[in-house]
């Protein structure tokens, strides 16, 4: 099926891995034009390289970061047509799972909130203006199965989260009518970095349940989760779906959350 793709210009952030990285290199396949957006570059995203992608290295917690993307990609570019919101999860110094509400401090939720909600409100501020320049867009915001099935684990993140797929209604209902669609996909366990990087989610967890790594990856993690099929969800699979809401032939599809997340979310 065409996607319809070739050469629109779509911005992808926290791009360098993980779900980023199969976002990026699913567009180019398309014949899209990537501005891949990470603090730093990775071998598997300079393999994408060519006339095609830009990367552009930025923190996005520092509030200026986002426009000056923007600015850039516009820049290079000329112009643009997709934004996927997809930079999140822990914040440098912060490491996931967190357990319990009474743990977190003022500034951990400081952290996690300016991580996984503000830096995305501020991308949006700066690309939907730019999209409406160009006659219409599609925004996907990466939220987590967490934000519709609450949890004490990871609450400041899930709550975080929760205010993007919020967000996501919101901005679908005043910008629709202008030609910008604005949709949430949301996973469960995803096998990224977050879980298999030294010191991350399942160095953590086995320390927790006095288990190997391996275990945890391949049977504990999908088990706390719930995810039905037995095992953490490829990124690609996730990459998939926003690719389709990227997409012209998504035309109609807005305001809408997708589950990505292996049988996670069990209510209606």
């Amino acid at each position: 099926m065409d996607l319809q793709l070739l050469d629109r210009v779509a911005l992808v952030t926290g791009a360098s891995k993980g779900i980023g990285l199969a976002v990026t290199r699913s567009l180019r396949q398309e014949g899209a034009k990537v501005v891949a957006v990470s603090r730093r570059t990775t071998p598997e995203l300079e393999d994408l390289r060519g006339a095609g992608l830009l990367h552009v290295s930025a923190d996005l917690m520092d509030p200026d970061a986002p426009g000056r993307v923007v600015d850039r990609a516009i820049e290079y570019f000329g112009g643009l047509d997709v934004l996927v919101n997809n930079a999140g999860g822990p914040p440098p110094g912060i490491t996931m799972p967190r357990s319990g509400f009474l743990g977190g401090d003022d500034a951990a939720w400081q952290a996690i909130f300016e991580f996984n909600l503000f830096s995305a409100v501020r991308m949006t501020r700066a690309a939907i203006p730019r999209m409406i320049e160009r006659g219409g867009g599609s925004v996907i915001n990466v939220s987590t199965g967490l934000a519709r099935q609450p949890a004490s684990v990871n609450i400041e993140y899930g709550a975080a989260k929760a205010g993007l797929s919020n967000l996501t209604k919101a901005l679908s209902e005043e910008f629709g009518p202008r030609g910008i669609r604005v949709n949430t996909v949301s996973p469960g366990a995803v096998r990224t970095a977050w879980w298999t990087e030294e010191g991350g989610a399942a160095d953590v967890i086995a320390a927790m349940a006095g288990a190997d790594r391996d275990t945890v990856l391949e049977t504990l993690a999908p088990q706390m989760m719930g995810q039905v099929t037995g095992r953490l969800i490829d990124p690609q699979e996730v990459a998939d779906t926003i690719l389709l809401l990227a997409s012209p032939r998504s035309a109609s599809t807005i305001g809408a959350d997708f589950a990505v997340d292996a049988g996670f979310h069990k209510s209606f």
